[in-house]
């Protein structure tokens, strides 16, 4: 994967992919802790979804680099 990708005139850095895709994956973990009650055993649920955010978007960084 190029550490570089080109819209148009303008180039954005590689992990933009994977940062859209880890929004997309959050997104969907974050339906099913809503539906499954996850959020009633964490103490922040934002700061959870934080460090999930964090923890699939590390993840996919690693395949790039």
């Amino acid at each position: 994967m190029p550490r570089e990708i080109a819209l148009g005139d303008a180039l954005v850095p590689g992990l933009l992919v994977f940062f859209l895709l880890a929004l997309l994956v959050l997104w969907l973990l974050d339906a099913v802790a809503g539906r499954l009650g996850l959020y009633r055993l964490v103490w922040h649920p934002a700061l959870f979804r934080l460090a999930v955010f964090v923890c699939v978007f590390g993840a996919f960084a690693l395949f790039l680099y």
